[in-house]
């Protein structure tokens, strides 16, 4: 993945301050009214019904462990489905879902809110585990590959679903995939607030504007977030 240089690359137009002003007041309009209708969305997304989970494992560091347990005494649990390249080296794992999960370090805010965060692996625990480990993530990470069908129900790794416990009992309340998944990726909702936006060539953005070539989420043949992982040779 490679950028255009700031240098040579274009840019907006230059105005005085007050017309820039009166322009960023127009945007604003329309970013409440986005805003409101997302409100109005996670409403409607809180009060969907609910359907009862069958009693499913994933593998952990103490083996088959009951999806219940993964909740850690909490009521609600995300659940991140990461994709799983068997046999491959970490350079060749599923560079969407490290981006994904990747911004996931700081779970004290879902841990106030009564809430777990744990990934559950398409690969198997011995296998993935150490690269839970190399990429230094601090949240609970299992094995779903030998779990029962039931809890992927049918849908490809690289979604999120969202759980509820009652006492023993577990509820599947929500989930999302595709461009979904971006609740997760911090930067991104960062780069949208930018000039030059996340350079990506779906983008609606003026001629000129620099563009992202090659993988977006890959640099130099690795997932981008690996490169400043312990171990790794520099770029």
């Amino acid at each position: 993945m490679t950028a255009t240089p700031a240098s040579s690359a274009a840019a907006p137009p230059v105005v005085d301050r007050e017309t820039w002003l009166r322009e960023r007041d127009e945007l604003l309009v329309r970013e409440k009214a986005h805003t409101r209708e997302g409100d109005a969305i996670a409403a409607a997304r809180r009060q969907l019904p609910m359907t009862l989970m069958p009693t499913v494992t994933v593998r952990g560091p103490g083996g088959d462990t009951p999806l219940v347990e993964v909740f850690e005494g909490r009521r609600m649990l995300i659940a991140y489905f990461h994709m799983w390249h068997d046999g491959k080296p970490y350079e060749h794992q599923c560079e969407g879902c490290t981006f994904s999960t990747c911004h996931m370090q700081m779970l004290d805010y879902l841990h106030a809110r009564d809430v777990t965060y744990a990934v559950f692996c398409e690969g198997p625990y011995d296998e993935s585990a150490p690269f839970a480990e190399f990429m230094g993530y601090r949240f609970p990470w299992y094995s779903a590959k030998d779990s029962d069908p039931a809890l992927a129900d049918g849908r490809d790794f690289g979604f999120i679903a969202c759980y509820l416990r009652d006492g023993d009992k577990v509820y599947e309340t929500y989930w999302t995939t595709g461009r979904g998944v971006e609740a997760l990726m911090t930067t991104y909702h960062a780069l949208d607030l930018t000039v030059y936006g996340r350079q990506e060539n779906w983008e609606n953005s003026p001629e000129g504007w620099p563009r992202v070539t090659g993988h977006p989420w890959r640099l130099n043949g690795r997932p981008t977030a690996q490169w400043s992982r312990p171990g790794v040779a520099p770029r």
